[in-house]
């Protein structure tokens, strides 16, 4: 049966290695799908296409292993991997999609975001996001060392813990409004995101908007056919 995958938030990190495994197992289970979209943070911080820790070259393994098979993979970048480009994509054979993209699931129209673009209520977030996300603010980041750009990735995940536990919950999560707007600018009846780690399914003014989880004690994952779709939790054996 025809399928399309979709996750997000698997926050790979060294210190948390059951989940690197859980997706190698993931990826090997589902290697008969049609496409496999994961929609950013699929690191937990991510210094550029030359990283050279053992991270990354394992999870490029499990990629490379991946689209062999035949899957079509995209990947789009999260607030934590905003500086992952076309180098690692074009290493692993996946494609970079840009934040937001509108593709067609079975015949329905589809936007896909990370999600943090849609937390407008947090003005000092918004602010950081179009700061990381300029490209000369990237390209000069780039061209400092590796050790530098780890040093800053690090100070960065510490503040943004700071700054989550002084801020009140729904300002870390979407503006009802902003859904609205972009669905109806997109002329699309579905949304798919993740960044809150609130997964749900929302009934909303244009159709439907679904949330995919993050990867902790558990994962999620969103599958989708002609048949319509469900999103899906399991175990993570820690």
């Amino acid at each position: 049966m025809s399928r399309t995958l979709f996750i997000s938030d698997i926050h790979l990190d060294p210190a948390r290695p059951a989940v690197t495994a859980a997706l190698a197992d993931f990826l090997q289970k589902n290697h008969d799908c049609d496409a496999l979209y994961i929609l950013g943070d699929i690191f937990e911080a991510w210094v550029g296409d030359d990283d050279d820790a053992p991270l990354a070259a394992e999870v490029a393994g499990l990629f490379q292993a991946f689209t062999a098979a035949g899957p079509a993979l995209y990947l789009m970048v999260g607030n934590r991997d905003f500086l992952l480009g076309e180098d690692f994509c074009a290493r692993v054979g996946a494609e970079l999609l840009p934040d937001p993209s509108i593709i067609s699931v079975y015949g329905r129209p589809t936007l896909l975001l990370h999600g943090d673009s849609l937390c407008t209520g947090d003005a000092e977030y918004m602010k950081f996001r179009a700061m990381v996300r300029s490209p000369e603010w990237q390209a000069q980041l780039l061209a400092s060392s590796l050790e530098e750009r780890r040093g800053l990735a690090a100070r960065l995940r510490a503040a943004s813990k700071d700054a989550s536990s002084n801020k009140a919950e729904d300002i870390m999560d979407v503006t009802p409004s902003e859904v609205d707007r972009v669905m109806l600018e997109a002329d699309v009846s579905l949304l798919i995101h993740g960044h809150t780690h609130r997964p749900a399914r929302h009934e909303v003014a244009c159709g439907e908007r679904v949330v995919l989880g993050d990867w902790a004690a558990t994962g999620w994952y969103m599958e989708a056919s002609s048949s319509g779709f469900e999103l899906i939790e399991f175990d993570i054996d820690q």
